[in-house]
């Protein structure tokens, strides 16, 4: 049902128990999964960059020895719009994050919330 999902982390603490969750469907239905991380503006200025390609790669890692294939993507922009367009881009089947993470839009509305208006796929939130 599910074959591609798309997961976009961060470094929250939330984005540990979502990728959990991730890998638990993704046995279920034989998923590869896209693992997505979008820095915004500010951060691809900073060490932010360095942090996320390494957090990306362990979660890669981490998927692989649960016998998961997963592919890393970064990209950079407004994380909502960017989510969306890629798994429009990449016919992605579901999109599974948290409820919240470290970045919300620049009007306070969260980021799971614009995906969810948004999403050209269902989107599952991990609480």
């Amino acid at each position: 049902m599910f074959k591609t999902i798309l997961l976009p982390i961060d470094q929250s603490r939330v984005s540990i128990a979502t990728a959990a969750k991730a890998v638990e469907i993704a046995k279920v239905h034989k998923s590869r999964i896209i693992l997505l991380s979008v820095l915004q503006d500010a951060e691809s200025e900073n060490n932010s960059h360095e942090s996320v390609m390494s957090l990306l790669n362990q979660t890669k890692e981490k998927l692989c020895q649960s016998g998961i294939e997963s592919d890393v993507l970064k990209k950079e922009g407004k994380p909502a719009f960017v989510i969306c367009d890629v798994a429009d881009e990449l016919n992605i089947d579901l999109i599974l994050m948290g409820t919240r993470g470290m970045n919300l839009e620049g009007n306070n509305e969260s980021i799971a919330a614009l995906v969810i208006q948004l999403a050209p796929c269902p989107v599952l939130i991990v609480p």
